[in-house]
């Protein structure tokens, strides 16, 4: 969310991120400098999960634990209840070329104890003595940053007060990051999305543009109207415009209105548009077709103002909407794949002039046609980390392979192409009945536990949130995709069968 900010205050944030600059080739390559990094993954959205999964999404980003690879590496891994050491001992023992005690000696959990329902990095700034203990544990503030997950004003006064640069983008570019900015981004770079418009904060305006978009495009089946400043799908409305009459009144489109679908959790069709009011959103055309797919590229700005395209996924979604993020298969089809590529990184430019550094996504709506070729629409800016920044980190870090931009392909150093299928929701029906330990003793049993020789098998994730919800995040990762989905459905299988074993 924007405000306004004090000058002082912004230009002693920025030398501190100019810090950023000398650390560059140290903050994600393997290499022997020394350098601490301090993560804090305060996961906040407008949609309350309990404080079980709320943990579970910061211990989502244990992955990290794998940059202790480089030998004079720190971590400060910052959450806000206490890990299992059972997880803990999993994410080292799979760190490739290190002896998993030295890791341990340079890795320090710190956590407040919390289980409320509030972001992370408040309830450290709220102890101003376990700041001072995170401080301590770093041997040079020069040579150290902080790894947030959602950039916010909580995130950056929190790096000022320890006294790091934070890699992510500043929070007064976060607007840049919402739905309305994101079509003007698009709009900018010459880059096609679907027909609609921004700016949006009453029942009327949704009213108005709906009205618009059946005039611009008739025949128009659904469209959408969407919250500025919603994460992966939450905030999503769809709405089916076959109801209404051929000339609809304005009391037609209100009683449409009262109809769309919403979540649950934000208090109905009054809080949908209540919330719509506070953060503002859009209205566009929702692309239909036989065949669609959602893929997304993940890119980050350097602090160097570099541009560079990390990878492409397909999108699994889901939910009541069809549009809630659920996980991704890697690499996206490379029927479309390097066009998505060449498109993003023209947004990726438009940010760099805003001044943008850190990792984002953008999503794509792309369409096949008859010819064989794909139509694609951009929809969204992700200014953050998101759903496919862990499991391609995973597997990057793991495999040591790089991301060929023109080919659409993962190489790791064997020259064996990289594949894989992941998800943060995981359900079997009984699987609360399993521990994390129960769960990682049958991976290795039963053969589906990740091989560092040979490169392939199942990464978890999100573990904690398995005996409370009964859901688990996984990285299968194959050598082709066809391996990649069959590691996925034989994990499901698997799983299947042993709660069925012991439940009978």
């Amino acid at each position: 969310m924007s405000r306004s900010v004090d000058p002082t205050d912004q230009a002693a944030y920025d030398a501190l991120q100019a810090k950023l600059v000398p650390l560059w080739s140290s903050l994600d390559h393997l290499n022997k400098d020394p350098q601490t990094i301090v993560v804090v993954p305060s996961a906040f959205i407008d949609v309350e999960v309990t404080a079980a999964q709320l943990q579970a999404y910061e211990e989502r980003y244990l992955f990290l634990l794998f940059l202790l690879r480089q030998p004079n590496a720190r971590m400060i891994y910052v959450t806000g209840q206490a890990i299992h050491p059972d997880i803990i001992d999993y994410y080292l023992d799979l760190l490739p070329g290190v002896i998993s005690s030295h890791a341990r000696d340079r890795l320090f959990f710190v956590s407040p104890m919390e289980a409320r329902y509030r972001p992370l990095s408040r309830k450290l700034l709220d102890r101003p003595r376990l700041i001072e203990r995170i401080r301590d544990l770093i041997p040079d503030t020069d040579r150290a940053h902080l790894v947030p997950f959602m950039t916010t004003w909580d995130d950056r006064e929190l790096a000022m007060r320890i006294g790091i640069p934070m890699y992510g983008a500043d929070p007064a570019h976060a607007v840049y990051g919402t739905k309305s900015e994101g079509r003007k981004l698009f709009a900018a770079a010459g880059v096609r999305h679907p027909t609609g418009f921004e700016d949006l904060h009453t029942r009327r305006d949704v009213t108005d543009a709906l009205r618009d978009l059946i005039d611009r495009l008739p025949g128009l089946r659904r469209a959408v109207i969407k919250h500025n400043e919603g994460v992966s799908g939450f905030g999503n409305a769809v709405v089916d415009l076959t109801t209404l009459p051929e000339n609809p009144s304005d009391g037609d489109f209100e009683a449409l209105l009262d109809t769309i679908p919403v979540d649950a959790h934000v208090g109905g069709v009054d809080g949908y548009f209540g919330m719509l009011e506070r953060e503002g959103g859009i209205v566009e055309a929702m692309i239909d077709a036989e065949s669609i797919s959602s893929p997304s590229v993940q890119l980050r700005i350097t602090p160097l103002g570099e541009v560079e395209v990390l990878s492409t996924h397909d999108q699994i979604l889901g939910g009541d909407s069809g549009q809630v993020f659920l996980g991704s298969c890697f690499p996206a089809n490379k029927g479309y794949a390097r066009e998505i590529s060449r498109s993003a990184r023209k947004v990726g430019e438009e940010l760099v002039k805003k001044g943008v550094i850190g990792r984002f996504a953008l999503d794509y709506i792309v369409v096949e046609q008859p010819d064989g070729s794909w139509d694609e629409y951009a929809i969204e800016v992700n200014l953050r980390k998101g759903g496919t920044t862990h499991p391609f980190l995973t597997l990057q870090f793991l495999t040591d392979g790089t991301y060929d931009e023109d080919q659409a392909v993962f190489v790791a150093p064997s020259g064996i192409e990289k594949y894989y299928v992941a998800s943060d929701h995981l359900t079997i029906a009984g699987m609360e009945a399993l521990t994390p330990k129960d769960l990682l003793d049958i991976a290795l049993q039963r053969d589906l536990h990740f091989d560092q020789t040979r490169q392939v098998g199942s990464v978890f994730h999100m573990l904690s949130a398995m005996p409370t919800h009964g859901n688990v995040g996984v990285t299968c990762v194959g050598d082709s995709e066809e391996d990649a989905h069959a590691r996925y459905e034989e994990l499901v299988s698997v799983l299947t069968e042993e709660v069925a074993a012991f439940s009978s």
